[in-house]
């Protein structure tokens, strides 16, 4: 299944968030909470409650799953992406557009806060979230009461959905990994041809090799239907202990780091999880990550 990036046309007017719709299924399966006056500091008495909704609007790198009629793939926003995105809706002046369930436009709902988590020690996570570095996070206040009371403190409505425009970039597909595979084997061997020794390592631990194995076997109880041909070549290769070089290392730390919001150990039957195992899993993140900064290829 493919996976799609979305990105800014920045020279399109349309381009970005034109409104935050609350939801009762939000895409980005993170509930927002609602503020009271007790989990807030009291600015004198001018509020007995304040009606405030906190959540994410979006995360970065986590992909969400998406079908038009019978094509299905996931997309995914870039942390560049989200900050954009979330500067734009701000500088265009949307803060006081949103709507219900994508179908009907509220009145008297307006984003009061807007915030990239920056850091662990952010402070959402005072109010139970656990959110990635670079998500974007709004308060919203509701004045509207038929919104406050119906839908809100009835539980109708549970998280932040954004609606917007966005251009498609295709980052990764069955095709797509094969052809860029395929590109970066044709270079290795014009460079083999031309004399040129390529660096490769096989330095990883056995945490990586150990990974791929048990990928390997997972992947095997589910018919082998997970991955790509690239996926499993990439699994031998780290099972068996190979050196890889460094074209295929930043392909391994590019996908990890994609992938992994969709690595659940509980569900052994999950492609995403049987993937991210293949690559070398939480290991081979680790190990791509020091080993690209060991050689200066990433900071």
């Amino acid at each position: 299944m493919r996976i799609v990036e979305l990105i800014l046309d920045e020279e399109e007017m349309l381009s970005g968030v034109q409104a935050i719709s609350i939801v009762e299924y939000p895409a980005i399966e993170s509930d927002f909470i609602t503020l009271s006056k007790e989990q807030e500091i009291k600015l004198a008495e001018v509020d007995k409650e304040k009606r405030i909704l906190m959540g994410p609007a979006l995360i970065p790198n986590k992909t969400i799953f998406r079908k038009k009629e019978d094509d299905e793939y996931y997309i995914y926003f870039s942390k560049d992406t989200v900050r954009k995105a979330s500067e734009l809706f701000l500088t265009r002046g949307n803060q006081n557009k949103s709507t219900l369930e994508h179908s009907f436009e509220l009145q008297g709902l307006s984003v009061v806060e807007s915030w990239i988590v920056e850091s662990k020690e952010d402070k959402s996570k005072a109010y139970g979230f656990d959110v990635p570095e670079g998500t974007w996070m709004v308060s919203m206040k509701v004045y509207n009461d038929e919104v406050w009371q119906d839908y809100v403190k009835e539980g109708k409505v549970k998280g932040f959905s954004i609606e917007g425009y966005f251009a498609d970039k295709v980052n990764m597909s069955a095709e797509s990994e094969e052809e860029m595979e395929a590109q970066e084997l044709l270079d290795e061997i014009r460079k083999s041809v031309q004399g040129i020794e390529l660096e490769s390592y096989s330095d990883y631990s056995e945490g990586v090799r150990n990974n791929a194995k048990k990928g390997i076997e997972m992947n095997k109880k589910v018919d082998n239907k997970c991955a790509t041909q690239v996926g499993k070549v990439r699994a031998q290769q780290l099972a068996n202990g190979e050196k890889i070089t460094v074209a295929t290392i930043k392909r391994m730390y590019s996908y990890l780091s994609r992938a992994e919001p969709n690595y659940d150990p509980s569900d052994s039957k999950a492609c995403g999880t049987i993937s991210f195992l293949l690559w070398g899993g939480k290991a081979g993140l680790g190990w791509s990550r020091n080993k690209l900064r060991e050689l200066g290829e990433i900071e």
